[in-house]
């Protein structure tokens, strides 16, 4: 069988650069068991044959304090039924070595296999730093190889250690000359004999490993149950003796690590980035630089790909037209072009916004800024219990929900992931956009406010504000009721500024969008079928005019209007058409009719799917837009039995509202349980989302009657 390696190191370290360099095109992205924490495997190919590495989730120790870091935990040290590593290759930041070293003897003390890899070497040479190889070589008795994944640098003297310790496994361990307090080794003692592992080495590590772990992460830890309660008593017996545990073996690994200089420091690369720190941590020009770099961000997302978006539109718009010449017309027609092709194009056609956006992600984070993005919020959005990373993926819902939902892998930690990705779909894409063009310009005047102020132009940027506000609402509040729980501080080094490395950032961008495609693309699929039968049957639906025969002796104009006609009659038959009927008496006291219910119903395909909808449902046909001056006559000038309007400003506010909070995308559900691996957690945004839009939506209605604004 393939031999199993372990890429492990903090966050920052150049680790995935590495993983990349090493593995190439063979990496693939997955979860890990029962815990959705990314995690990339792929396949090293060494002279000796063939090794499989996997790349453990970025930690700063094994003593760890949330989900994503007790993955790192179980994957290197081989708990919870998880296969233990033959070896481990630790990256180091050769500019920031004693710090990263912490976790290094952590991993060697754990009694595994270990190759220490010193990457950025390059860069510490430009800083003046130096380190010591043969100072420490010997002081940690395992290989130590500089290499840079930026160049390449060491990649072959990597490849020969790591053979060499998988053929003699000896040569990657060591036991370190560390000295811990005579209580520290009394309770490492005790634990010992509870550890299920015949090595002594490695039942030692245990129970240093549980001394530090089981009482920081309490509720994440699966250990016996034996193992636990020993720890605790032991930890009781250390207060009671004015003994700090977690300080004493925290100390003594330092005390090691500083008995002697490891490596010759410089300034200029520090300098350097301090230079540049000024500007980008400065409160004032910090934040402009903040508000620019952002809003490149978003109009990458919402302008830069239109041109890319519309070609995938306009290929797949072909591709549906020389299908349905070709065949007869009939269901298979209907089927493979609207069904299939219409299907297969929603899907890609998402994928330009999230190549720009994980393209800009990444050099972002390559490059260094994004910690100081991170940095800069994390204050602001501390007050709403979310984590300053959450900050972009928010923005980025501005978009498009998808990849904004995608983008919340940046965030470590799960709690903060879920209560993002529950509240990015609460800020106003692009795809709403449509939906309020149509109704404010059909239902509200185009009149000035104060004679200055646009009145529809002031009502599309207060549609926008609300959302945000909301989102933001809804953040806090889910952040103290449903998701309450330790929010993760804000743990990051700023990492020295540095030219990405575009190898690594493309390819991870392929690989999210790959991810994408494979994964929420074919539920989108599967939703855009059966959305696409929902609109088309039952067929055969009895029609009030004999339509074949007026179309006999129509204009061609006339034809047009007939078809349309037909077509709504059709509509209002179908299964969606039924729905929209069933579901009227509930959004009635929105001020919904079931015309409206039916454009709710094929809204799920897409939201702006809301506009050719209402086309169809008002026999206008479906090609129509925000901009279709026909259909906003004609909802302009429907009316009920007793003369009033149908859709007066009140309703179209309503169904603004509505639209502005419901989950009416099926796109973001999809992206949601393929982020979250649960359908609990999809189904939850489904139901207090649409439970929100019902509820304001109502407020709005009943409330603005009340007032005596009409309805």
């Amino acid at each position: 069988m393939t031999q199993r390696i372990a890429l492990a190191g903090n966050p920052n370290t150049g680790k995935t650069s590495l993983f990349n360099r090493l593995t190439g095109s063979a990496a693939r992205v997955g979860n890990y068991p029962g815990v959705t924490v990314e995690r990339e495997e792929g396949t090293w190919k060494l002279p000796g044959g063939p090794v499989q590495v996997v790349d453990v989730p970025g930690t700063y120790s094994l003593a760890a304090r949330s989900r994503e870091e007790q993955v790192a935990v179980r994957a290197l040290l081989g708990l919870d039924g998880q296969p233990r590593p033959v070896a481990a290759v630790v990256v180091l930041d050769s500019t920031q070595l004693v710090r990263n070293l912490y976790f290094a003897i952590q991993v060697i003390e754990a009694n595994i296999p270990v190759v220490l890899a010193l990457n950025l070497i390059d860069v510490a040479r430009e800083q003046g730093i130096v380190p010591d190889l043969t100072r420490l070589r010997r002081r940690l008795g395992v290989p130590v190889v500089p290499v840079s994944a930026r160049t390449g640098e060491g990649m072959t003297e990597l490849g020969v250690a790591v053979e060499q310790v998988l053929a003699h496994p000896e040569t990657g361990r060591a036991t370190l000359a560390i000295t811990y307090a005579p209580g520290v080794e009394a309770a490492i003692a005790r634990l010992i004999p509870l550890a299920q592992t015949t090595s002594q080495a490695e039942a030692r590590a245990l129970a240093l490993w549980s001394l530090l772990s089981i009482e920081v992460g309490d509720e994440l830890m699966d250990v016996p149950e034996r193992v636990r309660q020993e720890v605790h008593a032991i930890r009781r017996e250390a207060t009671q003796t004015n003994l700090d545990m977690d300080g004493a073996i925290v100390g003594a690994r330092y005390a090691f690590l500083d008995a002697e200089p490891l490596s010759s420091m410089g300034t200029q690369g520090i300098s350097l980035t301090s230079r540049i720190d000024a500007w980008a941590l400065h409160p004032v020009y910090g934040l402009g630089l903040f508000i620019a770099v952002m809003g490149i961000l978003f109009q990458a997302l919402f302008s830069w790909s239109d041109p890319l978006i519309s070609a995938i539109e306009n290929v797949f718009s072909w591709m549906g037209e020389g299908v349905q010449a070709a065949l007869p017309a009939g269901i298979l027609n209907d089927l493979l072009v609207d069904g299939i092709i219409g299907g297969v194009g929603s899907v890609l056609v998402f994928l330009p916004q999230i190549l720009m956006l994980f393209l800009l992600l990444g050099i972002l984070e390559d490059s260094g800024y994004m910690s100081r993005v991170a940095f800069l919020v994390d204050r602001t959005m501390k007050a709403l219990g979310l984590h300053g990373r959450a900050f972009v993926p928010m923005l980025s819902g501005y978009a498009c929900a998808i990849p904004a939902i995608m983008a919340t892998r940046t965030l470590e930690s799960r709690r903060d992931r879920l209560l993002t990705m529950l509240v990015v779909p609460l800020m106003s894409c692009s795809a709403r956009l449509p939906v309020y063009t149509l109704i404010i310009a059909s239902l509200f005047p185009s009149t000035k406010i104060w004679g200055i102020i646009p009145a529809q132009g002031a009502l599309m940027a207060g549609m926008y504000l609300f959302s945000t506000t909301i989102a933001l609402l809804a953040a806090g509040i889910l952040g103290r009721t449903v998701l309450k729980g330790r929010r993760m501080p804000l743990l990051m080094e700023l990492p020295p500024y540095r030219l990405p490395r575009m190898a690594t950032v493309l390819q991870q961008m392929w690989m999210r969008a790959r991810s994408f495609l494979t994964d929420a693309g074919t539920v989108i699929l599967a939703c855009t079928v059966l959305l696409w039968g929902l609109l088309n049957f039952p067929q055969n639906i009895p029609l009030s005019k004999d339509y074949a025969t007026l179309e006999a002796h129509a204009t061609p104009e006339e034809v047009i209007q007939l078809q349309a006609e037909a077509r709504s009659e059709q509509l209002k038959g179908s299964y969606a058409g039924q729905l929209g009927q069933t579901i009227a008496p509930a959004i009635a006291p929105l001020g919904f009719d079931w015309k409206i219910g039916i454009g709710l119903v094929g809204a799920f395909a897409a939201r702006e799917v809301f506009v050719s909808t209402m086309g169809l449902v008002y026999g206008i046909g479906e090609d129509v837009d925000a901009d279709s001056l026909p259909l906003r006559e004609r909802m302009a000038a429907e009316r009920n039995p007793d003369g009033s309007p149908i859709y007066t400003p009140l309703t179209g506010l309503s169904l603004m509202v509505f639209f502005a909070l419901s989950a009416q995308c099926m796109s973001t559900l999809a992206a949601i349980k393929r982020e979250s691996q649960s359908w609990g957690w999809t189904g939850f945004l489904f139901a207090y989302m649409t439970v929100l839009a019902w509820s304001a939506s109502f407020i709005v209605y009943q409330g603005g009657k009340l007032l005596g604004f009409g309805g």
